[in-house]
């Protein structure tokens, strides 16, 4: 797996941040740190501390923060199920979701989000902007400038692997607590599953997804999703 993630060509880096996912897992990975005022923070000083050694690691040109937003998604309305059946968040942690959009106005990153959306999508639809051709619809100059950037999605959810592109867009994902981190490109993505990342949704497809409550195909399990795919 490629594991260095140095920005060594004089291509521009913009690297989007799963908000939402890496609190999650600092929330999880950390103690429940607090401040002098007795506020929960080891989630926010998680997610610090990913900003921080991301930049350092990747050293981007360019930074954008995703974000959930509270209520239903579309998901939601094709599939009343969706992520039924999961806890409600921790008061503790949804807390610091609220505070931590002050830690990226702090850096001056850009926030993007949308009502009925997830930060998933902000970042599937970033990546179709820049790298997918869409940004024929933008003036040249726009367009001429998109193909100079590349990209790496920070983030602690695995489903972000179906938008790995070549070495194009890249997947900066923890392995373990939140400073053991692994940069995912296309060869990464097929030695650890055995298939390129475009076929992800279909392995999700027959397998399932537990994670959100998403059914698979009686019968088959990870073995026979890959044997088949």
């Amino acid at each position: 797996m490629n594991e260095k993630a140095v920005n060594e060509s004089a291509r521009k880096r913009l690297v989007l941040l799963d908000s939402h996912a890496i609190l999650h897992r600092a929330y999880h990975a950390l103690p429940d740190f607090v401040s002098a005022k007795g506020e929960p923070t080891g989630a926010l000083y998680g997610l610090v501390t990913m900003l921080l050694s991301a930049v350092a690691e990747l050293k981007p040109d360019y930074v954008v923060a995703c974000y959930d937003l509270p209520g239903p998604t579309y998901r939601h309305e094709a599939y009343k199920e969706y992520k039924a059946g999961r806890a409600k968040s921790d008061p503790a942690l949804v807390s610091q979701m609220k505070r931590s959009r002050d830690v990226f106005e702090a850096f001056n990153i850009p926030i993007y989000d949308k009502p009925g959306f997830e930060a998933d999508d902000m970042l599937g639809t970033i990546v179709e902007e820049v790298i997918r051709g869409k940004e024929a619809q933008a003036s040249a100059a726009v367009a001429k400038s998109f193909k100079d950037v590349d990209i790496v999605i920070v983030s602690g959810d695995m489903d972000t692997l179906q938008l790995v592109t070549g070495k194009r867009v890249q997947v900066y994902t923890l392995k373990k607590g939140i400073k053991d981190t692994i940069l995912y490109d296309e060869d990464a993505v097929r030695e650890r599953f055995g298939f390129g990342p475009e076929l992800l949704p279909d392995y999700k497809g027959l397998r399932g997804d537990p994670s959100d409550n998403i059914i698979g195909i009686k019968g088959i399990g990870e073995k026979t999703a890959t044997t088949l795919i």
